[in-house]
């Protein structure tokens, strides 16, 4: 793999940032814990990858994991247009240590026209900053896995989904009282105020529920609602 040097960044790559950028491709800004495993999981669904991170050894260690991986200063506006930046369609700002850098590389993004900016925000203020100066999409990882882990830990979901505004997705063990029914006939609409959207049975994985599905012992269902009621209905036995 070639190794390209100038006099602001080091760059780990097998093409050259302009001819990725022109392809279904995301940088991501920040290769700690969470912009690591953000660019390895885009990688793995076949997404490719402009990784920029000011340490030598984070660069080094993603060598060869990722398409494109870049020792650089992402506060300096010409070091972004150096590594082609300005033609990506898609940019993460997953710095989290350096508040000061976050802010100031996805106001640099906004000024380059990046027209789709997701930035992390490590607290409240940090977000409502971001927002302020126009960021599309801001995240918060750690809060967000907090709330998920302990709507969890509450109950006895295998997962849960926070879709927003209080509405959410969760992954349980169906209760009693809708074994061995057609779903019509289990009025859970009714009843608990929630929807069956699909089940997994063994062998067979997943499947669109419909009001004619019969759910049978050992299967396992996805119910959509109101936060409050789908975690009261996964809790039923």
């Amino acid at each position: 793999m070639a190794k390209f040097r100038s006099s602001s960044f080091s760059l780990f790559s097998q093409r050259q940032p302009a001819r990725l950028a022109e392809e279904d491709s995301v940088v991501v800004i920040g290769l700690g814990r969470f912009g690591s495993a953000l660019a390895l999981e885009l990688m793995a669904s076949g997404t490719e990858v402009l990784g920029i991170d000011a340490d030598e050894e984070i660069v080094q260690a993603h060598n060869r994991l990722l398409t494109h991986v870049v020792r650089a200063d992402s506060t300096k506006e010409e070091t972004l247009r150096q590594l082609s930046v300005p033609e990506f369609s898609s940019v993460v700002v997953a710095i989290g240590g350096d508040i000061q850098a976050n802010i100031l590389t996805a106001s640099l993004l906004l000024k380059l026209g990046i027209p789709n900016i997701w930035g992390k925000a490590v607290s409240e203020p940090h977000g409502e900053i971001l927002r302020q100066l126009g960021v599309n999409h801001v995240i918060y990882p750690e809060k967000d896995m907090g709330k998920r882990v302990a709507h969890l830990v509450r109950g006895v979901m295998q997962d849960y989904i926070d879709i927003g505004e209080d509405f959410a997705l969760v992954k349980t063990a169906p209760p009693r009282e809708i074994i061995g029914l057609p779903l019509s006939q289990t009025k859970v609409r009714t009843v608990h105020g929630i929807t069956v959207t699909a089940f997994r049975r063994e062998g067979q994985g997943w499947s669109y529920a419909t009001m004619e599905t019969v759910i049978l012992e050992g299967d396992i269902i996805l119910v959509a609602g109101a936060t409050e009621r789908v975690e009261s209905f996964s809790r039923l036995r």
